[in-house]
C-alpha cells in the first residue's frame, strides 16, 4: 500500500532490512494463523522490531499500537506508519541534494572518524554524516518528513554497510568500496487507520493499553539489540557520544531484561498484565539446539506454554524454518512456533 507514486521506483520497502529475528519470510504463515484464529479491530505489536508484522496485517485491523525500545525503530515507525501529510517534492529535492554530496559542509568529522574504514568506506561515512547533519539543521520539514529522511538514510546506509547483518562487528578489510547511494523509503498508506507509536518498556506499556490482538516477539537470547544496532541508533539520535572498543560502541544503555536470566519471570509479568482478547507469541527452539550461549534462548518452550495457560486457552502451531545466525553455529531441526492464546475474560 504505497502513497509514494512521486518517488522513484528504487525506494525501500519496510521489510528490506537486515535484522536479527526478522519475521518477514514467515509472515504469510503468521498472518494466516492470526486471521483464522483471532478477531477484533485493534492490533498491538509490543516488540515491533522492523514493523513487518504490523505491515503484513495492515488491511486486517483498523487501530494499531506499535512499540519498540530502539530509537531507530521508533523513527522508522513514524516514517512508514505516520499519518502527517508529506510533501514529496520537498523530499525529492533533499534526495537529489544528498546524492550530490562529495565533502563535509555542515557536519564535523565525528561519523567519518569513528565509522569510516570500519563499517563504511571513508567517503561513504563522510556522506552519511553530512546528510544526517543537514537533516538535523533543516527548518522546512514536519515531523514525519524528517523521520522519512532519517529512515531513508538508515536503510540506505544499512544496505551497503560492511557487516554480516548487524553492527556487533565489521568485516576486516582494507579496500571497502564506495557504494553509498541515498534512496527513499516507500511509506505505508494509513488512510482510514488509527496508529499509536511508542518507545517504552513493554512490561509497563501493556498495563495501560487495551487491544483485541496482542502480538509478542520478544528477544529470547542474550544478544542485546541496542548493542547490535548501535550504529543505526547513533545515526538516529545524533548526539555523538564517546565510543569504545573495536566495534566503536557507546556506553551501554537501553538493555533488555528479556536477554537476561530473569527473562522467564519478566515474560510471566508481561503476560499477567496484558489486556486483550488474544495473545499471539512467536518462539523458536534454539534453546535446545544452539551451540552458542549467546544464541540460546533464555525462556524454554515449556515456560512459554505454562505462562500463557495461566491466562487462557492456547493453540500451538509450528513449522520448520532456517534460523538466522551471524556465526558458524549449525542449528539443526529448527522450528518456529506460534502460540495463540484466547484470554479468559479477554
Amino acid at each position: 500500500m504505497s502513497t509514494s507514486e512521486n518517488v522513484d521506483t528504487k525506494q525501500f520497502q519496510i521489510q528490506q532490512r537486515r535484522y536479527i529475528g526478522n519475521k518477514n519470510k514467515l509472515m504469510p504463515w503468521i498472518k494466516s494463523l492470526i486471521v483464522e484464529n483471532t478477531e477484533g479491530n485493534t492490533f498491538f505489536d509490543v516488540f515491533a522490531g522492523t514493523g513487518s508484522v504490523t505491515n503484513a496485517v495492515i488491511d486486517n485491523f483498523d487501530h494499531f499500537i506499535i512499540n519498540d525500545f530502539l530509537y531507530s525503530n521508533e523513527q522508522i515507525f513514524h516514517a512508514f506508519f505516520g499519518k502527517e501529510k508529506i510533501d514529496y517534492n520537498t523530499l525529492n529535492q533533499y534526495k537529489d541534494r544528498f546524492n550530490n554530496i562529495d565533502h563535509l559542509d555542515k557536519d564535523d568529522t565525528y561519523f567519518s572518524d569513528n565509522f569510516g574504514g570500519r563499517f563504511f568506506s571513508k567517503n561513504d561515512a563522510i556522506k552519511i554524516g553530512e546528510i544526517r547533519e543537514q537533516i538535523e539543521q533543516a527548518d522546512d520539514l514536519n515531523q514525519r518528513e524528517r523521520a522519512i529522511l532519517i529512515t531513508s538514510l538508515l536503510y540506505s546506509a544499512d544496505h551497503i554497510a560492511n557487516t554480516v547483518g548487524h553492527y556487533d562487528a565489521y568485516r576486516k578489510r582494507n579496500d571497502i568500496a564506495d557504494r553509498f547511494h541515498f534512496n527513499m523509503i516507500d511509506p505505508i498508506n494509513m488512510v482510514g487507520k488509527n496508529v499509536e507509536i511508542y518507545r517504552e518498556d513493554a512490561n509497563e506499556l501493556v498495563k495501560s493499553v487495551n487491544a483485541d490482538v496482542v502480538f509478542l516477539d520478544p528477544p529470547y537470547n542474550s544478544r542485546q539489540y541496542s548493542r547490535f544496532y548501535h550504529v543505526l541508533e547513533n545515526i538516529t539520535k545524533w548526539d555523538k557520544p564517546e565510543l569504545h572498543g573495536v566495534a566503536m560502541k557507546p556506553d551501554a544503555e537501553n538493555m533488555s531484561n528479556y536477554s537476561r536470566k530473569s527473562a522467564p519471570e519478566v515474560f510471566d509479568n508481561l503476560i499477567q498484565n496484558i489486556h486483550a482478547k488474544y495473545i499471539v507469541v512467536t518462539y523458536n527452539n534454539t534453546y535446545e539446539n544452539a551451540k552458542s550461549s549467546s544464541s540460546r534462548n533464555k525462556i524454554t518452550h515449556k515456560q512459554i506454554i505454562q505462562t500463557l495457560n495461566k491466562v487462557g486457552k492456547t493453540k500451538i502451531f509450528s513449522q520448520s524454518y532456517r534460523f538466522f545466525n551471524a556465526g558458524n553455529s549449525n542449528l539443526a531441526k529448527h522450528e518456529e512456533f506460534l502460540f495463540i492464546t484466547e484470554v479468559h475474560n479477554g
